[in-house]
C-alpha cells in the first residue's frame, strides 16, 4: 500500500470514529476546520506556492 493510500485510509477511519463519537456537526467542523486552519497557518508565499502546485507535485 502506498504512503498516500495509508494516509487516506487513516483519514477515513478517523472520520468514521468521529461520526460515531461526536454529533455530526462537530465531526464536520473538525474534518473541515483542521485543513482550513493548516492552510491559514501558512505564510503568503507558501500559500501561493501551494496554489500553483498541481496535485501530482504535492506528494514530492
Amino acid at each position: 500500500m502506498s504512503k498516500n493510500a495509508k494516509i487516506a485510509a487513516g483519514g477515513v477511519a478517523v472520520g468514521l470514529i468521529l461520526l460515531f463519537w461526536l454529533p455530526w456537526w462537530a465531526a464536520l467542523l473538525i474534518v473541515l476546520g483542521v485543513p482550513a486552519a493548516a492552510y491559514l497557518a501558512l505564510d503568503p508565499s507558501q500559500r501561493r506556492r501551494l496554489r500553483r502546485a498541481t496535485r501530482k507535485e504535492l506528494g514530492r
